[in-house]
């Protein structure tokens, strides 16, 4: 790790920007919401999906977002998985020489998973501690103002003279 997380840079100009540091002026922000599941995922997995989706915040997750998500639900299935696992067998299991009770196998998954269900939550904003440091952006659709906007050049396609001279 090479320090602190970066603060985003809305929450800098928010506080001022204590630190004095440059602001990144060209931050980038993700666009699309992010809806779909991807088809590689299993039925139990797409179930997950769909909760997150409908539970989280109208714009929190963006379709940048769709790996970040899916590393989380697949986590989420297989520590659910090793959670019934180990409600059906027991925390111990028996050594297959000796006869020695050992931990059950199913004890690291359900560790292992929740370790990057916890990675990833926080990623996303999934956590109480992450969700403070979130900030969404109201839907632009909305505001009258947004015909005055100025639209980046990818939004229009070509020239911008294009839109209001008609050849």
């Amino acid at each position: 790790m090479r320090g602190r997380k970066p603060v985003p840079t809305h929450l800098k100009r928010l506080h001022g920007n204590p630190g004095k540091r440059p602001i990144n002026e060209h931050e980038p922000v993700p666009e699309g919401d992010l809806h779909a599941a991807p088809t590689w995922l299993s039925d139990s997995q797409r179930e997950g999906w769909a909760y997150a989706v409908t539970k989280s915040p109208h714009g929190l997750l963006k379709h940048l977002d769709r790996s970040v998500l899916a590393i989380w639900v697949v986590a989420e299935d297989l520590h659910r998985e090793a959670a019934e696992k180990i409600s059906q067998y027991g925390l111990l299991t028996k050594s297959p020489n000796a006869g020695l009770p050992l931990q059950s196998p199913y004890l690291a998954i359900l560790n292992k998973q929740a370790q990057i269900m916890l990675k990833a939550a926080a990623e996303l904003g999934f956590t109480p501690s992450s969700r403070s440091r979130v900030q969404i952006v109201p839907d632009v659709s909305d505001n009258p103002f947004a015909k005055f906007r100025q639209r980046k050049p990818w939004e229009y396609g070509g020239d911008p003279a294009d839109e209001f001279f008609d050849d």
